[in-house]
């Protein structure tokens, strides 16, 4: 194995804290925007996210800002609030751990370009080879498009590349349906059907998986 590739979100970094603070403004801005009770604006916002679950739009905030016409960037929001960005304290030295070991490291994720933005805020970008966001190839995961373009950046072959996240289908199927190991991290203990190559709950487990891998 040469590269490993990681998902951002529920495998890096949680950004729920960042969503419990400005959710409720969007609910409050709908409720007056569209005439209805704040639980009425919920709802139509929530139904909306929900049914364009793994479309291209659903991975951008903005798209459902603008759809509803509410004034929020999502950049302006990770600026403003960039504390509200937790990265889960198994990442650090497990990515410290692979550059000393000398893998190529990568980032694939369906998100838009600031996505980039949210890896610098959270401190994480240095440690990557390369970062693609669906911006850069037009295609989300698991499209095969975004993983071939991150292995060829990093020039390594499939067979040659593990990724890593927390997606079932989004991670762990997309990397499989091109030849690279799908290592499923269940940081929420659900039940995997025992579909990805490995199961880990946290990043420190991959240490020994990549030992078997070697």
């Amino acid at each position: 194995m040469k590269a490993v590739l990681f998902d951002i979100d529920g495998t890096l970094l949680t950004e729920e804290p960042l969503m419990m603070l400005f959710l409720p403004w969007v609910y409050d801005m709908l409720s007056k925007k569209l005439g209805v009770n704040r639980e009425e604006a919920r709802n139509r916002f929530m139904a909306e996210i929900i049914g364009r679950r793994d479309t291209y739009d659903w991975h951008d905030w903005n798209f459902f800002f603008n759809l509803f016409g509410i004034d929020l960037r999502y950049e302006e929001l990770l600026r403003e609030y960039p504390y509200k960005i937790h990265v889960y304290p198994d990442v650090p030295p497990t990515l410290e751990w692979l550059k000393e070991e000398g893998y190529k490291l990568g980032v694939v994720t369906s998100g838009p370009s600031y996505q980039k933005l949210k890896l610098r805020i959270a401190k994480l970008d240095r440690y990557f080879d390369v970062i693609i966001t669906r911006d850069d190839v037009n295609a989300i995961k698991p499209e095969p498009k975004i993983f071939l373009h991150a292995l060829e950046r990093l020039g390594v072959e499939p067979e040659e590349a593990v990724m890593i996240g927390d997606s079932l289908q989004q991670d762990v199927y997309g990397a499989k349906n091109v030849g690279m190991t799908g290592i499923w991290i269940n940081r929420k203990d659900e039940k995997g059907y025992n579909f990805a190559d490995f199961e880990i709950r946290t990043l420190h487990e991959l240490r020994k998986v990549m030992e078997v891998l070697r």
